[in-house]
């Protein structure tokens, strides 16, 4: 006679969780479609905010991005909008990413209201930032929510690198968003205290925004074709006994 037991409950275990790897559980429809409006809101952002910097009256590699949402440049409202869009992006990534890492997701809110706050609080000519030039309130204020939104992006990547329920496509993802975005933003900081604003500085900053967006880009695609369940040769099937 076939023995029909039912599996183990170790066996059954085995099903769901790859040894060593997490148990991730299938992605929501609704995490799909913020993943999903999360990389429109990403493109839509990074477009809006190129043709603003190229097209604007502002210094071009010389000066920081932020030039370009000067009240007197005619490109302003087109950097506004994009930023805007930005920090809704980090919005619906943070959204979409799983309940496991609500580390991740913390800190890509908080980027995201940081971003806004940039846009809402526009710099002075020139967007002047201490050591090396006198600063308004304002300048203070969009300079730091800059500083501290792309610095809350670069530490989500650490947050989901380091956090092994987030699955071996987004870790990948994020170790290669750190490995690039990490010399760069150490680079960035030292170079704006230890040379100021200039082609050196701009030209760094360009590159870990364009890095940061791209990391965003390709993790909210990820999340939004399907999940990231850790399959593969290790993973366990109940067995059966017929």
């Amino acid at each position: 006679m076939a023995d029909r037991r039912r599996p183990a409950p170790a066996e059954q275990a085995g099903a769901r969780r790859r040894p060593g790897g997490p148990a991730t559980a299938p992605a929501s429809p609704a995490s799909r479609v913020a993943a999903a409006s999360a990389a429109g809101c990403i493109l839509a952002g990074v477009v809006s905010v190129t043709v603003a910097v190229v097209a604007g009256p502002g210094p071009g590699l010389t000066g920081y991005v932020s030039e370009a949402g000067v009240t007197d440049s005619g490109y302003a409202p087109t950097y506004r909008i994009g930023v805007f869009a930005l920090a809704g992006a980090l919005l619906l990534l943070a959204a979409a990413l799983p309940a496991a890492l609500r580390i991740a997701a913390g800190l890509l809110a908080a980027g995201g209201a940081c971003t806004a706050l940039s846009g809402a609080v526009t710099c002075s000519a020139g967007c002047p930032l201490p050591p090396f030039e006198p600063a308004t309130v304002a300048d203070l204020v969009h300079g730091g929510a800059s500083i501290a939104a792309t610095a809350s992006v670069v530490f989500a990547m650490l947050a989901v690198l380091f956090n092994p329920a987030a699955g071996p496509r987004l870790r990948r993802l994020a170790a290669c968003g750190a490995a690039v975005s990490l010399p760069l933003a150490g680079a960035v900081g030292l170079a704006m205290l230890v040379v100021g604003r200039g082609t050196l500085v701009g030209v760094l900053e360009r590159v870990l925004l364009a890095v940061c967006a791209a990391w965003g880009l390709a993790t909210a695609l990820a999340l939004a074709r399907r999940p990231d369940t850790g399959g593969g040769p290790g993973r366990r099937r109940p067995r059966r006994f017929d």
